[in-house]
């Protein structure tokens, strides 16, 4: 059994901050979900560098970093999405394009994840989406109007069912290869 290391401390860090974060936004409790997911940001750029750098970095910690990050990204996200700052396909997205991304990926049974641009880009997007619409409102709830939420939500539901449909249509051709 693999002993858990400084880097997968860092990432269940974000499972542990998932609930009460989801749980301060639901209550319109802009600091201490700003602080949370302040933090949850944080631990996710740490842990890969400090994996890498510790000679820590597996398959496994990979699969558990990325379970981390859709366990937090969408529990804050749903309850934004209850909120009625996003829409409440976001959350579902997110949740469906992770278990694809690990099914497709085959990482439950020890292969590396298989990454690509488009997911990576959208992965930073999620949290930069907690970022704009809960930070922001520790000063005022309308420094970034609802409608840029609402577009940005929007695109970042387009380019997650984008990825979702490359990577399907990459498994396909790789079927058909074989």
């Amino acid at each position: 059994m693999k002993r858990l290391t400084t880097a997968d401390g860092l990432s269940l860090l974000r499972v542990l901050v998932a609930l009460p974060s989801a749980w301060y936004v639901m209550q319109a409790q802009w600091l201490f979900a700003s602080i949370l997911i302040a933090l949850a940001m944080l631990s996710d750029l740490l842990d890969g560098p400090l994996a890498r750098r510790m000679g820590n970095a597996s398959v496994a910690g990979g699969l558990l970093d990325h379970s981390c990050d859709a366990l937090f990204v969408s529990s804050v996200l749903a309850a934004l999405a209850i909120s009625g700052i996003v829409p409440p396909l976001l959350p579902i997205l997110v949740i469906l394009s992770f278990g694809q991304y690990v099914l497709d990926s085959r990482a439950l049974s020890g292969a590396l994840l298989r990454t690509s641009v488009l997911g990576r880009s959208n992965g930073i997007a999620y949290f930069v989406m907690l970022g704009a619409c809960t930070f922001p409102r520790l000063i005022s709830p309308q420094l970034i109007p609802q409608n840029w939420l609402d577009a940005a939500a929007w695109l970042l539901i387009v380019s997650t069912g984008v990825s979702m449909l490359d990577r399907l249509w990459t498994l396909i051709n790789l079927k058909q290869r074989t």
